[in-house]
């Protein structure tokens, strides 16, 4: 049986260009906002980092750059919304076109440069959520920082001024912060990831962080990259241990986007042409799975890891948990399975028994 959404992205949202279509179909949702905030969350409470998360499954930063539609995605069925990236300066991002569907692959290609209005928009519009929404109710949120790309990543002491523009105005507002030193599409900043630069880096957003929230700890994680060596995940996840010890990091996010192109279905001549970027969805799964188990491995029990990247369904959903994250994040199955996916996926973790308790 072939379900509506399918026909509709297969005979209309594929004949539109992936930006426009992205922004006709949040637009489309944030219409529904005052039906879905009445409709019960799906699936079973997890605890993690302090917090009580209405249920396992997660939406990764990057669909809600601007913390424009928080409350209707989580009526989709969404535990938890993670907004972001944002940047301690506006940006407009890379030129388009830069978002491309390989359809082949269940993936999408972007490198759109983490575009969004910047941390002291973001940070009124939560202000105003706020006062119609107080903290508890709703999703978990959490803030996605990154790197202005003016910055250059070559000064520490500017990229640290950068990202404490960020946490500063975005701490108050945030369940959770994550700072991104991954993405593929910012230049340099992969280069944050190595462990000399990335550990005064958290540190400086811990403190600046615990100077805006007098009163309550926010807890702070780090979104690593897949194409980490595994002698480099290693070497992040003893970081975070420290981290944990010396409180200031709370967990990891394993993974963000690849620059590999291996194993894909669509033809490489197309690929390569259609340029840089990074690929989310089916292809990063397994490599996705692989640096989650080493952090697991590494880490043991106390730090929170979050499980992102291919999990198209509830058996991959499942599957990383029981790899050892203590939550999952979708973004790309969530474009090609459409609206209904998350309440699915979100409801069958918790009659599968593999969502922690």
């Amino acid at each position: 049986m072939v379900k509506p959404y399918a026909l509709l992205f297969d005979h209309v949202a594929t004949r539109i260009d992936p930006e426009r279509a992205h922004h006709l179909g949040f637009a489309g949702i944030r219409a529904g906002a005052p039906l879905l905030s009445r409709l019960p969350s799906p699936g079973a409470p997890v605890r993690a980092m302090g917090l009580e998360f209405p249920n396992a499954l997660g939406l990764a930063a990057g669909f809600d750059k601007n913390a424009v539609g928080v409350d209707a995605l989580a009526g989709l069925g969404f535990g938890h919304v993670e907004v972001g990236t944002v940047t301690g300066l506006a940006q407009p991002g890379n030129p388009a076109p830069r978002l491309f569907r390989l359809t082949a692959d269940r993936a999408v290609l972007n490198r759109m440069g983490f575009n969004n209005e910047g941390a002291r928009a973001v940070a009124e519009r939560l202000a105003r959520r706020a006062v119609r929404r107080p903290r508890g109710s709703g999703p978990v949120l959490g803030v996605n920082i990154g790197k202005s790309k003016v910055v250059p990543d070559d000064d520490q002491r500017a990229v640290e001024a950068d990202y404490e523009r960020s946490a500063s105005l975005l701490a108050p507002h945030a369940d959770y912060l994550v700072v991104n030193v991954s993405s593929p599409n910012t230049p340099g900043l992969r280069s944050l990831q190595a462990v000399e630069r990335l550990e005064p880096l958290l540190a400086h957003v811990r403190r600046v962080a615990d100077r805006a929230t007098p009163g309550r700890r926010v807890p702070l994680l780090v979104k690593i990259a897949p194409d980490l060596a595994d002698d480099d995940v290693l070497a992040v996840a003893d970081l975070a241990v420290a981290g944990r010890r010396d409180e200031v990091l709370d967990g990891v996010i394993a993974t963000n986007t690849t620059i590999s192109r291996e194993g894909l279905r669509t033809p490489a001549a197309e690929v390569a042409a259609l340029g840089a970027g990074g690929v989310s969805g089916a292809p990063l799964a397994a490599r996705a799975e692989a640096v989650l188990r080493l952090l697991r491995g590494r880490v043991g029990d106390d730090l929170t890891l979050v499980g992102v990247g291919g999990i198209d369904g509830p058996e991959a959903a499942a599957a990383r948990l029981a790899a050892g994250a203590d939550l999952v994040q979708a973004y790309t199955a969530f474009v090609y399975e459409g609206p209904a996916w998350p309440r699915r996926v979100a409801g069958a973790l918790a009659g599968s028994g593999d969502a922690p308790a």
